[in-house]
């Protein structure tokens, strides 16, 4: 599984949220405390938008933690909006296209979670992709995967109503195999304007993922605490520093949407496509 973060407000540095908080996602990478690894060391990557409608990307497959290029980076460039993510692979392979984030577009996905017996299920999967969208698949991973489903069923018109569909063939295509291991998914996806996150389980007990309130400064490494924009909203596998009442956790089966520095959490329940 994984650890990933989500960020959109005022312009900030990368590194007040990626490298800098006491258990910033750098952190996480390597102490990450509620997940089912504590290492997250399969290659990482960042999204942002900065004045182009598509966003910058950089991924890469070594550990977070040894990227000194990316901390520079993540010193110098200011975003309203990104996505970053620390991977520990469920069983495909670790390279550059495995990555997350994920780029369409204007769009970015990334996901903590698994397609239970993935390998068996990949073909038909795939065959289920737009076939206009197929050639842009680049990786080997079921959420590459699951973000090109999402665009097939509609991501850009309709985006909850598309990850529901998503996640809703997903679970027929896994319960006609006759798999009966459960399908974990805590996804984020962004047109660059506003956010949508999911968390579901097939058997109601999925990964963890939170989204600040009222958070108006972060813990750093050094014992002192940075100030964060008024309109800041950080959407998170875990909390950034202590988990107090600064971090309210996404339910079961729920939908966050982030748009215009407000965050509303709704029911999210899988759907067939029509």
């Amino acid at each position: 599984m994984c650890r990933w973060l989500a960020y959109t407000g005022s312009p900030l540095k990368l590194s007040a949220l990626l490298t800098r908080p006491s258990h910033s996602l750098i952190d996480q990478s390597r102490h990450a405390t509620q997940n089912v690894e504590a290492l997250n060391g399969d290659g990482f990557g960042v999204g942002w938008y900065g004045d182009d409608p598509t966003p910058g990307l950089y991924r890469d497959t070594h550990p977070a933690w040894n990227d000194a290029n990316f901390r520079h980076l993540a010193d110098h460039i200011r975003s309203r909006l990104f996505l970053a993510h620390v991977r520990a692979s469920t069983g495909t392979a670790v390279q550059n296209t495995n990555s997350h984030p994920f780029s369409f577009d204007n769009w970015l996905f990334q996901h903590n979670g698994s397609i239970p017996a993935f390998r068996s299920l990949k073909r038909q999967l795939l065959f289920d992709v737009d076939p206009e969208l197929f050639p842009f698949i680049e990786g080997s991973t079921d959420s590459e995967t699951l973000f090109f489903l999402a665009l097939t069923f509609g991501l850009k018109d309709d985006p909850p109503a598309a990850l529901a569909r998503t996640i809703g063939h997903v679970e027929q295509v896994r319960k006609a195999a006759g798999i009966e291991v459960p399908l974990f998914v805590s996804a984020c996806t962004t047109n660059g304007e506003q956010l949508w996150a999911i968390r579901y389980s097939s058997h109601h007990q999925s990964r963890t993922l939170y989204h600040s309130s009222h958070l108006h400064a972060l813990h750093e490494i050094d014992g002192s605490y940075s100030t964060l924009p008024d309109d800041a909203t950080i959407v998170v596998s875990e909390p950034l520093d202590e988990l107090t009442s600064h971090w309210e956790e996404v339910p079961e089966s729920a939908l966050l949407t982030v748009e215009q520095g407000s965050a509303t959490v709704s029911s999210f329940s899988p759907t067939l496509p029509a």
